[in-house]
């Protein structure tokens, strides 16, 4: 292989740093979060706030939840260069499958795993929570603005965006471009995913990992990562809105 050529050792380098700057760096933290539960009050009696307030000050509050979403698509756009500098491939949105040639059929199929995901993930939530390995989940800040709403929704998109480019679109590809073999890399993919949910307890982050192993398998199947896109960003937005409008008005929630 000639020095023009990205090899293994390159490969390897690039995914450490791009999880180390966003999602693997996340699952840290979620472990020492989940360290924290089991030494303290236990999963059960405990929180996880997903989009907390970040001040007091409404404008304040405003500018760090826009500023947050912009910074975490960084490690996106890394990726997706790094992608780009391997030769003799397409652009790395059409090698990932996030192009609108498909929009219908990506949106129908995007909705159709949202419902594959989301209503057997409602009851894992509630069986997680009654053998107390799941912590309550608070999806919305309880102080809300007129902004709150169009904020949870760029919040989902950016959860979607972030995770299945990184997570699914990159990681599975280059591992694939290492010489893991097809389940390896689904499993792998699937196990990160599980492991920066941590911080919500064994149940969430176990029905994370079998999201992942449906997502990894349905990229390998389809080379596409637009729908699982609009699948996250449907399953996220209907958890962050549904519960900043509800939750005043349903007692369970």
């Amino acid at each position: 292989m000639d020095g023009t050529r990205p090899t293994t050792s390159r490969f390897r380098a690039e995914l450490w740093i791009v999880l180390g700057l966003s999602l693997g760096q996340s699952a840290v933290y979620a472990l020492l979060s989940l360290i924290i539960q089991l030494t303290g009050k236990g999963v059960r009696n405990s929180t996880a706030t997903l989009n907390g307030s970040r001040s007091d000050r409404e404008w304040l509050d405003f500018t760090l939840q826009v500023l947050g979403i912009g910074f975490a698509l960084v490690p996106v756009v890394l990726a997706l260069y790094l992608l780009s500098l391997d030769p003799d491939k397409p652009s790395p949105l059409r090698r990932l499958g996030i192009t609108g040639t498909r929009r219908g059929r990506d949106v129908l199929w995007g909705m159709g795993l949202a419902a594959a995901i989301g209503l057997p993930g409602i009851g894992l939530y509630a069986a997680g929570r009654e053998l107390g390995v799941t912590a309550e989940v608070i999806p919305a800040p309880v102080d809300q603005y007129w902004w709150t709403i169009p904020i949870l929704i760029l919040a989902a998109l950016q959860n979607a965006i972030l995770e299945e480019v990184v997570v699914v679109g990159f990681v599975m590809t280059r591992l694939r471009q290492i010489g893991w073999s097809m389940w390896a890399t689904i499993v792998t993919s699937a196990l990160i995913r599980g492991s920066y949910h941590l911080y919500q307890g064994f149940g969430q982050a176990l029905g994370n990992v079998v999201m992942g192993l449906v997502f990894g398998y349905w990229f390998t199947r389809t080379k596409r990562v637009l729908p699982l896109i609009v699948a996250h960003t449907i399953l996220d937005v209907v958890v962050f809105v549904g519960y900043a409008v509800l939750k005043e008005h349903v007692d369970w929630l």
